[in-house]
């Protein structure tokens, strides 16, 4: 087997696996294709990106758990003999399996836990949006134009998302929105209102997880929105936002996907705020949020019930709030 080269181990959210592209660009474009181990839910976004050899798939919360999975992929990674392994995500995990391997350049950010196992211990930015802060990985190099967010959509991807468009009769310049997260504080609440109000095709975006969600959605305005959720590929779904006039979204990967595929979006943060990194990124984009509230931002990532009781950061963020800000952005007819 031969050989040699980069491995970069992301086993984060989906958002965040979309954000670290530019670093594998960078990385394919100094040293030439690299290695990605990433979880299953994620691996379907990195298979045709041009600056990706091979994807890896590390199921950490399913037939990998526990530490006989690291160990087992870690016999497989040392296989490979890599020289070096770039490790974004701050999990002692990762860096375990980088260790473990047997990789003998470990690079990675120095206030990770397991930042004592690198050989290379990089300061992370503290400002900055994510995908130029996880740039500097790509050490020792210095980017002087960051490579774009990108996923590198096949023919197949276009296809699959243009079938289902036909299907349901639905043609470009759609409105999409993206109701879910993860995380039950970073939903608007009023996606349904939002529907019933726009004057254009609606198709709501999200997994097989947000199909409630989405249906209630759908319901708000039957003659015009449609709902994707669950019935693509992930790759799909960002093909399907390509052809968007613009996307409205929570906190979560949509706005991620929509950046990577050059979507005008309107962001919606309520208890993380924008400058933690995570926001949209192009000429066409809105930020909004409930300035002036104390208790906001809460957590890093936004819990599942608000702390407080109110939830005051979604729910004081008014549907013409957000339809004006649609209006501004959209490039649909």
């Amino acid at each position: 087997m031969a050989g040699g080269g980069t491995l970069v181990i992301q086993t984060a959210f989906l958002g965040d696996v979309v954000l670290t592209t530019p670093l594998l660009s960078e990385l394919a474009r100094r040293d030439g294709p690299v290695d990605v181990v990433t979880t299953p839910a994620a691996a379907p976004l990195l298979e045709h990106h041009p600056a990706i050899r091979r994807v890896l798939r590390y199921d950490k919360r399913g037939a990998d758990r526990g530490t006989r999975g690291v160990w087992r992929l870690a016999r497989a990674l040392r296989a490979h003999r890599y020289d070096r392994a770039v490790i974004p995500h701050r999990s002692s995990r990762s860096a375990a399996l980088a260790l473990l391997a047997g990789i003998p350049e470990r690079i990675g950010f120095a206030g990770a836990p397991a930042a004592l196992t690198y050989t290379a211990r990089i300061p992370r930015p503290a400002r900055g949006h994510e995908a130029d802060r996880l740039l500097a990985l790509a050490w020792p190099t210095v980017v002087p134009l960051p490579p774009p967010v990108s996923l590198g959509l096949t023919d197949a991807d276009r296809a699959e998302a243009d079938a289902w468009l036909a299907t349901h009769g639905v043609g470009s310049g759609f409105v999409a929105l993206a109701p879910g997260s993860i995380w039950g504080t970073k939903r608007w609440p009023y996606y349904a209102d939002l529907a019933a109000r726009l004057d254009r095709p609606v198709v709501v975006v999200g997994g097989p997880e947000d199909i409630p969600l989405a249906a209630t959605v759908v319901g708000a305005a039957p003659s015009r929105a449609h709902s994707s959720a669950g019935a693509l590929s992930l790759r799909g779904s960002a093909a399907l936002l390509a052809r968007a006039g613009a996307l409205v979204s929570n906190d979560s990967a949509p706005l991620h996907l929509a950046t990577a595929v050059g979507t005008p979006v309107v962001a919606l943060f309520g208890p993380t705020i924008p400058e933690f990194g995570f926001g949209p990124r192009g000429a066409k984009t809105a930020t909004l949020g409930l300035d002036g509230l104390a208790c906001r931002p809460c957590s890093r990532h936004g819990p599942m019930i608000c702390p407080l009781g109110h939830h005051r950061c979604m729910r004081d963020l008014a549907v013409d709030t957000v339809a004006a800000a649609l209006a501004g952005i959209s490039t649909g007819s």
